[in-house]
């Protein structure tokens, strides 16, 4: 099947809840799937965050978690691309790369300036994955994508 991509609702809580719990576990947290869904429940129901989820036919195999705040300096909205996860059997096949594309997209449809992530300087795979998107690396371990302003 295609990779798909599509912002996830409360009704992918089921698909999304598995993957965010491994995440967590890849940052040696303890897996707690209840307090993974009711973290996401909340984040969605609030209109917190922006998950996009992608699936490989009835399969979900990753997801990104965007949270937003503001830039004083470019005076417009930005993108934290908080979280980024793909499940170990997947990985490899481009579904990661997709995520950030897809996670750029929705940053420029909605105006934002530009979408900032934060990762480990030890985390080559990542840090690979983000450079061959276009996000420049800052010696302060952030990357950043920026869009040109529109002109209204």
């Amino acid at each position: 099947m295609p990779l798909a991509i599509a912002r996830a609702t409360l009704d992918d809580l089921d698909a999304v809840v598995p993957l965010f719990d491994a995440y967590r576990r890849f940052y040696d947290q303890p897996s707690d799937e209840a307090r993974a869904r009711e973290f996401l429940d909340a984040r969605l129901r609030a209109n917190e965050s922006v998950i996009l989820l992608a699936t490989d036919g009835d399969r979900a195999i990753g997801f990104t978690q965007l949270y937003p705040m503001w830039s004083s300096v470019r005076t417009g909205r930005l993108w934290i691309l908080n979280d980024l996860y793909v499940d170990a059997d997947a990985r490899r096949t481009g579904a990661g790369r997709a995520l950030l594309d897809a996670a750029a997209g929705f940053a420029r449809a909605d105006g934002a300036v530009g979408i900032v992530l934060e990762t480990s300087r030890d985390n080559a795979t990542a840090r690979a994955l983000y450079r061959s998107a276009g996000w420049d690396e800052a010696d302060t371990q952030w990357y950043s994508l920026s869009f040109p302003r529109a002109h209204a």
